[in-house]
């Protein structure tokens, strides 16, 4: 028997709680275990966009009712083969009620997907998203208010393209910290956009439309996960795509700072005294602490469309690792799609995402982060199997099974 409690941490936050039983999951390439609370213990930490959005309010919770979704089963076996201990997904669409997620794991993880053996996720955290949520103005300038471009962050109803942090580890639930509503104009220095067809800079927002506009455009956590005796801070986003904008970048400047937010956020001192979170808290992260960067943050560190050195926040900060997770899947790929992935300067091993190959063709842009104290890289890796491998049907090629993007998985030794 499965007992299911969920808990509210604030007005604006929804988490839900699992408790089940003991679990014994198996992967490829992942040892078996039980979470311990040994001195010294291997994490492994992941990253999907898996692409479980839908079109309308409510289809993702009618799709996963049942066991028959194909790309649900595709996208659970991949988690399955990987076995993450901790796994970020990006684009799994919000409900207040968590009833997505709990149908996802109930007939989807803990099933067995293709062979493979299921897995259970006793701890999940969700949140409500800035997508779909009516700004009330002209975000986009087009001279008509409505729609997903004039939504706090793009989407067609509230919630969608949402966030689902899922572990086995427990939620230290007093911790979480949200930043769904910190305003964009409070970065200090921030790249606001510019309206080029005008003298005055920065103002492609009106003075009342930066007191609303939002800088995430899902949102950003802080969701503390107790593993043994210590905590590792898991710190989840999913930056707008930096694109579908104009000459004013306005996509592309706010990537950047959403990715900006969390180089600041694991700065102590100075550079994160301006952050607040829905609750009201000031600051960051303190130097001692534990921390994991998690998710699609759009950004690829050679080629595509960011703002320059968007990603380099991270990649380049001092209390930052960089594993560089591979994949020969990857490598394939590119060289046999050709197109823009030919004129790319960037390794293609480290791709993470199979776009269209006219533009911006594969890139990198999910990632997996650890903090240098107190963690340390034993593996890493992206799945993404070659074409001679059965479970390169798991990815594909375009219409894709599963998703564009490959799961991201880091191992680490806390």
């Amino acid at each position: 028997m499965t007992l299911r409690r969920r808990t509210t941490l604030s007005a604006t936050t929804a988490l839900t709680v699992a408790l089940s039983a003991a679990l014994t999951p198996a992967a490829v390439g992942h040892q078996n275990h039980s979470p311990s609370h040994g001195k010294d213990q291997t994490l492994r930490v992941a990253t999907y966009n898996l692409s479980l959005n839908r079109a309308t309010e409510g289809e993702l919770q009618a799709d996963l009712s049942t066991g028959d979704d194909a790309q649900a089963a595709t996208v659970a076996e991949v988690i399955q083969r990987a076995n993450p201990d901790i796994v970020l997904l990006n684009e799994f669409d919000f409900d207040a009620a968590g009833t997505a997620v709990d149908l996802f794991r109930e007939n989807y993880l803990e099933v067995p997907q293709g062979g493979a053996e299921p897995v259970a996720y006793p701890y999940a955290f969700s949140a409500p998203s800035n997508t779909g949520i009516p700004s009330g103005f002209d975000l986009n300038n087009d001279g008509v208010v409505g729609g997903g471009d004039d939504a706090f962050g793009f989407g067609a109803f509230p919630g969608q393209y949402g966030m689902v942090a899922l572990s086995k580890y427990p939620i230290v639930t007093d911790g979480v910290r949200t930043f769904q509503h910190f305003l964009w104009k409070d970065m200090p220095g921030a790249l606001l956009p510019d309206d080029p067809a005008t003298p005055e800079p920065a103002d492609w927002f009106s003075d009342e439309e930066l007191e609303v506009v939002r800088l995430s455009s899902k949102s950003h956590w802080d969701v503390p996960i107790q593993v043994g005796r210590k905590t590792v801070h898991v710190l989840a986003s999913h930056p707008t795509p930096p694109t579908f904008d104009g000459p004013e970048d306005r996509n592309g400047r706010r990537n950047h700072d959403e990715i900006r937010f969390w180089a600041d956020y694991v700065t102590p001192g100075k550079a994160s005294r301006y952050i607040y979170d829905d609750d009201g808290g000031r600051g960051g992260l303190r130097g001692g602490d534990r921390f994991v960067i998690l998710g699609d943050q759009n950004a690829d560190p050679h080629d595509g469309d960011s703002y320059d050195g968007a990603i380099d926040q991270l990649l380049q900060h001092p209390r930052i690792t960089d594993p560089l997770p591979a994949s020969a899947g990857a490598v394939e790929a590119a060289a046999l799609q050709g197109g823009a992935n030919d004129a790319h300067t960037g390794d293609p091993a480290y791709d993470t995402a199979d776009f269209a190959d006219t533009a911006p063709g594969n890139l990198r842009v999910d990632y997996v982060l650890p903090s240098k104290h107190g963690l340390r890289v034993r593996d890493a890796g992206v799945f993404w199997p070659t074409q001679d491998d059965p479970l390169s049907a798991l990815t594909g090629t375009y219409p894709f099974p599963s998703s564009d993007h490959r799961l991201v998985w880091v191992d680490l030794s806390v």
